[in-house]
Order: C-alpha cells, then sequence, then structure tokens
C-alpha cells in the first residue's frame, strides 16, 4: 500500500471521524422521525417532528462537508506534491466545524419557541429557513471555516502554470463554495426575496458548487485506483465542471415558479434544468471507462463500491428524477410531496455522502497504517446502505403520487387527515427500509472506525466471492451493454414524467388516477430495480477479474507505488 509520505493528511483523519458520528447521529434522527410519520404522538412534546426533520437535514449538510474536507485534505499533497499550507488553520477549522455543528444542534429547537436572537435586525441564534436554519454567528463561523479551507488549498496548490484540471475544478470549487455562502449571510423581511436568495445557496451549493468539487475528487481518486490516465480524466473533469455551470446557474430558476418572479423564469429554468443530467451522463460514462480501461483488478473494494455508488446514485437521484420534476408543469403537482424526498434522498446521499464514505475508505486504511484489512464488512455495508436507500425512495415516490393525487387534484384536506390512510402502509415502509439503511450504516461506521484493530496479519488470498464472479453476471461488461442499462433507466424515467404530466389531464382532475397511478407503478420500481441490476452487473465484472488474477502476479495496484502522482504532478 501507499505510504503516507505527507504528514499534513493525517489532518484529515479527524474530519472522516467527525464524518462518521455525525452520519451515525443523522441516520437515527431519519429514522425516528420516519417512525414519527406512523405514529404523530412519539415523542410529541419531547422531541417534535420539525426539530427533528431540522436535525436531520442540518446533519446531512455538515456530514457531508465534513467528508468533502477530509477527502480534499487528504488528496492536496498528492495532487500538489507537498505539504498542506498553514496546518494551525486547518485544527482550527475542525474546531469551527465541530463548534457549528452543536451549535446547529442545541438551537434547532428555537424555532419552534420564537427565538431568534435579533440584533441590529439580524437573528443571531436561530433564523428557521430550511437547510440554513443556523443563525447569524453560526453563518459567520461558516464563511471564516470556508475562507480558511479555500486559503489552504490555494496556497498549497502548485503554481498556476503546473495545474491540471483536477487542480482547476477543486479551486474553482472552494472558492465558490466560499462566495456563495455569503448570499445566506443576510436577513431579508419580504418572503419572496428571502426564498429567492435562500436558493441561491441551497441550489447552487448543491447542483453547482458540490458539484463541480463532486467530480474533481471522483477524477482524482480513480486516477489512485486505477492509475488511470491523468489527462483523460482531467478532460472529462473539464467538460463535466462546465457543464454544471452551464446548466446549473440558469437551471436554479425551476425554484422561482413558486417565489412570484416573472413567467419567463418557468421556461427558462425548465430548459436548463432539463440539461442538467448532461454532466451526470458524462461523469457516469466515464468511470465506466477509467474502471475498465487496463482490467486491473479491485485492490480496495469497498472504496469503488461506494464511488460507483456515488455516481450511480447521481445519475437517478440527481439526473433522472430531478429531471422529472424540474419542469413548471410537473413541479406544479410534484413540489412540497413525497415525491420530492424520493429525488433528495438519492441525490443527496447518493451523489455526496457515499463519495465521503468512498474516500473514508481508502484513506483510513492508510493514514491507519493498515497494509490488508477484511473487505467484506465493506462489501455488506455497501449493499445494506444502497438496497436501503433505493427502498426508502420508493416508498416516498409511490407515497407522494398518490398524495399528489388526493390532496392537490382532489383538493382533499391533508391536515384533517383524509390523505393518511391511503398513505399509511408507505409511511410503514420508509421505516422498515430505514432499518436496513441503518443496518448497513452502523455497519459501515464499525467498520472503518475499527480498521486499525482488526488488520490481517496474513496477506489477504484474492478470492472472489461466488455469488459475485460465476456465470453471465461476471463476463466482461462492455460499452454497448453499459449503454443499454443506462438507456433503459431513462426510458423508467420518461414513464415517471409522463405520470408527473398526466396530472394535468381532465380525466384526472375528475377522479380518475388510473394514468399516473400505471405509470408510476411502471416507472419507480422499473427505475429503482435496474439501478440495483446495474450495479450489480457492474460490480460481478470487476470482481470476476480479481477471480481471473487469482493465482498470477497481481498488477501492481493504485496503492504500490507513487506512479499515478507523478503522472499527475507532470500532467
Amino acid at each position: 500500500m501507499i505510504k503516507i509520505d505527507y504528514q499534513t493528511q493525517r489532518l484529515s483523519l479527524r474530519f472522516f471521524l467527525l464524518m462518521l458520528v455525525l452520519f451515525g447521529f443523522q441516520v437515527l434522527f431519519g429514522l425516528l422521525i420516519a417512525v414519527q410519520h406512523v405514529d404523530p404522538h412519539l415523542l410529541s412534546g419531547i422531541l417534535n417532528f420539525n426539530v427533528l426533520r431540522a436535525e436531520h437535514t442540518n446533519l446531512g449538510i455538515l456530514w457531508i462537508l465534513s467528508g468533502f474536507i477530509g477527502t480534499i485534505l487528504f488528496i492536496g499533497p498528492l495532487l500538489s506534491r507537498r505539504e498542506l499550507a498553514a496546518p494551525g488553520l486547518i485544527r482550527f477549522l475542525f474546531w469551527a466545524l465541530l463548534a457549528v455543528t452543536l451549535w446547529n444542534v442545541a438551537t434547532q429547537s428555537l424555532a419552534a419557541r420564537g427565538i431568534a436572537g435579533w440584533w441590529l435586525g439580524q437573528p443571531w441564534l436561530q433564523e428557521g429557513l430550511e437547510y440554513l436554519e443556523a443563525g447569524r454567528a453560526a453563518d459567520i463561523v461558516i464563511f471564516v471555516g470556508f475562507a480558511i479551507l479555500a486559503w489552504v488549498v490555494l496556497r498549497t496548490f502548485p503554481a498556476r502554470r503546473e495545474w491540471n484540471e483536477i487542480h482547476w475544478g477543486l479551486a474553482i470549487g472552494v472558492t465558490a463554495l466560499t462566495f456563495v455562502w455569503l448570499f445566506g449571510v443576510f436577513f431579508v423581511e419580504r418572503l419572496d426575496l428571502q426564498e429567492y436568495f435562500r436558493w441561491y445557496v441551497v441550489h447552487y451549493w448543491v447542483e453547482g458548487v458540490w458539484e463541480v468539487i463532486h467530480i474533481s475528487l471522483v477524477g482524482f481518486l480513480l486516477v489512485l485506483m486505477f492509475k488511470a490516465d491523468v489527462k483523460a480524466v482531467g478532460y472529462a473533469v473539464f467538460w463535466g465542471v462546465a457543464m454544471v455551470w452551464l446548466s446549473g446557474l440558469i437551471g436554479n430558476a425551476h425554484h422561482y415558479f413558486w417565489i412570484g418572479t416573472p413567467e419567463f423564469w418557468q421556461f427558462w429554468g425548465s430548459l436548463f434544468s432539463a440539461l442538467e443530467p448532461l454532466p451526470l451522463v458524462f461523469c457516469f460514462w466515464h468511470i465506466y471507462l477509467d474502471a475498465h480501461q487496463d482490467r486491473r483488478p479491485l485492490e480496495n473494494a469497498p472504496a469503488f463500491y461506494f464511488i460507483l455508488g456515488s455516481v450511480v446514485l447521481e445519475q437517478v437521484g440527481a439526473g433522472i428524477l430531478g429531471f422529472t420534476m424540474t419542469f413548471a408543469l410537473t413541479n406544479v403537482w410534484s413540489h412540497g410531496t413525497w415525491v420530492t424526498p424520493s429525488h433528495a434522498h438519492l441525490a443527496l446521499f447518493g451523489t455526496f455522502g457515499m463519495l465521503g464514505i468512498a474516500s473514508a475508505y481508502y484513506a483510513l486504511p492508510l493514514l491507519r497504517g493498515v497494509k490488508d484489512f477484511d473487505q467484506r464488512l465493506g462489501r455488506i455495508a455497501f449493499w445494506l446502505v444502497f438496497a436501503g436507500m433505493l427502498g426508502i425512495a420508493f416508498a416516498f415516490a409511490i407515497g407522494g403520487t398518490i398524495q399528489v393525487f388526493l390532496y392537490r387534484a382532489m383538493g382533499l384536506n391533508w391536515f384533517g387527515g383524509q390523505v393518511f390512510p391511503a398513505m399509511q402502509f408507505y409511511k410503514v415502509l420508509v421505516p422498515v427500509f430505514g432499518l436496513v439503511f441503518l443496518t448497513g450504516a452502523g455497519l459501515l461506521i464499525y467498520d472503518l472506525l475499527t480498521l486499525g484493530l482488526r488488520a490481517r496479519t496474513a496477506p489477504r488470498p484474492q478470492v472472489v466471492p461466488p455469488a459475485a464472479g460465476a456465470g453471465r453476471w461476471g463476463r466482461t461488461l462492455h460499452g454497448a451493454e453499459a449503454g443499454l442499462w443506462l438507456m433503459g433507466m431513462w426510458l423508467f424515467g420518461a414513464f415517471i414524467t409522463l405520470g408527473l404530466l398526466s396530472f394535468n389531464l381532465d380525466a384526472v382532475a375528475q377522479g380518475d388516477p388510473t394514468i399516473p397511478y400505471v405509470l408510476a407503478g411502471l416507472g419507480y420500481p422499473g427505475l429503482l430495480l435496474i439501478t440495483l441490476l446495474f450495479v450489480w452487473r457492474f460490480l460481478a465484472s470487476l470482481e470476476a477479474r480479481v477471480a481471473g488474477a487469482a493465482g498470477e502476479p497481481a498488477p501492481s495496484g493504485p496503492a504500490a507505488g507513487p506512479a499515478p502522482l507523478d503522472q499527475a504532478a507532470r500532467a
């Protein structure tokens, strides 16, 4: 394995550990609010649903950011071939992130009591805006923290004439991470204008800035894991970043439909939102090319499992399900219903959360000095969280389709309880699949936290599990077949889109739910099932290469020497 040549890489360890702890708490909060959907009286007056939901949402953002920071700090010296700048500031950044996390947890309940801490026209304790609940005091600390991260990264990188596309992607990402946050660091009394600027942060962060960082980090991790050609990866990073910013900047307008902006934004927001899946398709396709370019066996299966899961769920959650609901003619029905969290859970956890976990699986064995570790727990954990999240998304989507028909199309009284019985089965499904997800999350947290205690003393035999490498599922996955899988995903996405559009039909408005229910019944199960099967097929083909390499001298893996790093430095 590669040894840690830069001691400041070890500063990333504390961020990865914080990520795992926050991830565990976020999952527990999520399971609790899922149970409260089934029994609204559970913990009423003690831990109310609105407070727990805010905790769940905010911890999701914080643990993902912690994983991003840990990954950037780990690969920063490898990209720059020198130690991180200002390690003292990095230590301060960790404590600032921890302080903001504790502040968020401690102040969420203040909004329910009407306590905002107003001073000089600003809410300093709690502002109650969804995703941006923390008050102005925390906002300023967050801004300082992002500025520190950007400064450290830019000071660590070599002279700009030596940058490749991955340097540029990360530099743009961390700089934009800081400046876009400024839109959330002031209060506007007009609600529509405040929402306008809130979506600047929420949308540009996630669908602009975070995507840029995600594409750059995935690219470099593939260079490390497969010794992929850094120039080819850089080409993919360049076009991915360019398309994200082209589509995302104007695509933000699909949110404006709800806040009283001019009508022309409905067209332009819908058009450019429809283009947002393009960079995701590009990223998806490039991970196939990098993983299959030289048929290297997997050296660190859990790390690649989660990278693949990140890219595939980005395609499904952010790309396909995001596409289905951003048009004004579909968004008018889906907005604010259970259809939306189906997209949000797959997009947020799938795209960004899985990347942080993948980075931890790559970095922690190196930081702990573990030359070999049992990868079975990581594999099992991946399948549990992957299948669990697909199940959660299915329950949200089908339950949301029923909700749209009864609540929006028929105009039944949501708060009067007339819709609740129709959704009850799917309300139960959410915590059922949530338990599957919790089991996987617990396994991967345990696995990563105890890697150093459970290191193998003998080399791990390269033996493929029979279910993964045997039969037709383990044959080589060619590009044409991968393209057919991708087309199948988008076909089921088309059913979902048509199902949402069908709520505009007169027959549906008159009380006939047949068309939207049939299309949703075909689209959502089909999309999630084909996603599960495709990932199984992709990984089976890679695992079969391990079986083929058994008994032969294994090719030097990405951790066997500094070749990819030299290559990255020369490009």
